[in-house]
């Protein structure tokens, strides 16, 4: 196929690719449930089947969409299901995991070309070149290329765990301490009340935290770290002054949803600048949406306009967000695949804040 319409995929036929985009809605849930069965049941003929099937749908989706990114993604891992189901190669943990990242970059290089955006950082190029490679791999050397590659399309080693839902520790000024205490406490109250309206919630805020305070003491510690805390605390408090049926919203958001959801850093904000000795947190929350582009919300600030605590707030929010916005679908992402997500959509949040936020990861990852 051509070489351009992997490093580059346009748009051929906007209503086919729509379509195709249309049917992935419904495929990638059933590759991540099939792969998820098959992890636990790997002897299992029907769930085999049933995954091969899932692939299948997609490449043929792809043909007759005119999309030949998708055909050029999902023939090499029909291929090595094949493979799979005659017994020549087994269904690990690695073949699992690059098989959900592969999906996840056909999801989010679909929703690019459809958006006019660039595609550059999915390295959809070493992706593709490296499922042909593996599909023809020897049977013992199939894991070692799984890991590879994964590293190579992610820039992070296969290596899976959870993120501490602990509260770490922050040093207050004895000046200052005993009304930041205070503060804090009930800072951290109204964000529990937040957490407890949805389960999917739990933890969300201290995992939030950690990797916040995390990445500024990576990145020289040049954020207050308590105005930080009181902006963690507090970025998404807005969110219960609009209905639940705008932020509890499984699936797409309409553009009335979205409009409501602009307003929810102005909330939280209002509330800080109210308060004496809050005024830093009070900015990070206001910004904690805008991009480095312009294309962010609510004032369209952008690069040095944005202060340095709402870049890296941005970036640890939407990691969990990340994390989690794929849980209708009865599983959450791995760590891997969501620092790729965020690394693979570099260009809405700060750069120089991405490298002190993988180096966090890297050492959550690898210790």
């Amino acid at each position: 196929m051509d070489i351009r319409a992997i490093i580059n995929p346009t748009v051929q036929d906007r209503e086919a690719l729509e379509e195709f985009a249309d049917a992935l809605v419904d495929r990638a849930p059933e590759v991540e449930r099939d792969v998820a069965r098959l992890k636990k049941s790997p002897g299992d003929r029907e769930i085999t089947a049933d995954l091969f099937r899932a692939i299948h749908n997609i490449k043929g989706d792809a043909a007759l969409c005119k999309f030949d990114l998708g055909a050029a993604i999902a023939h090499p891992i029909e291929s090595m299901m094949s493979r799979f189901r005659e017994g020549e190669i087994l269904f690990s943990d690695l073949l699992a995991e690059l098989i959900l990242l592969a999906i996840d970059r056909l999801e989010l290089a679909t929703d690019a070309v459809l958006s006019n955006k660039s595609s550059e950082n999915l390295r959809l190029l070493g992706l593709v070149q490296g499922l042909e490679k593996l599909a023809l791999t020897p049977a013992t050397e199939v894991d070692a290329a799984c890991a590879t590659l994964i590293e190579t399309v992610t820039g992070f080693p296969p290596v899976i765990t959870g993120m501490s839902s602990r509260a770490p520790k922050v040093a207050i000024p004895k000046a200052e301490q005993l009304n930041a205490n205070e503060d804090l406490q009930f800072f951290r109250s109204l964000a529990m009340q937040f957490e407890s309206r949805s389960p999917l919630f739990k933890g969300r805020t201290m995992r939030i935290l950690r990797l916040a305070l995390e990445t500024n003491n990576t990145g020289a510690k040049v954020v207050d770290p308590v105005q930080l805390e009181a902006a963690v605390y507090l970025h998404d408090i807005g969110m219960m002054l609009l209905p639940e049926a705008t932020w509890l919203k499984v699936g797409k958001m309409n553009d009335t949803d979205k409009a409501l959801l602009r307003n929810h850093p102005g909330y939280a904000a209002g509330l800080l600048q109210r308060m004496t000795g809050w005024d830093k947190a009070a900015e990070i929350v206001a910004q904690h949406h805008e991009m480095p582009d312009g294309g962010g919300y609510p004032n369209q600030l952008a690069g040095e306009q944005i202060c340095p605590g709402a870049k890296i707030l941005a970036i640890v929010d939407a990691f969990e967000a990340v994390m989690l916005k794929h849980i209708h679908r009865g599983k959450n992402r791995s760590v891997l695949r969501a620092i790729a997500e965020i690394n693979a959509c570099d260009k809405q949040f700060a750069p120089e804040w991405i490298a002190p936020f993988n180096t966090v990861i890297r050492k959550t990852i690898e210790s």
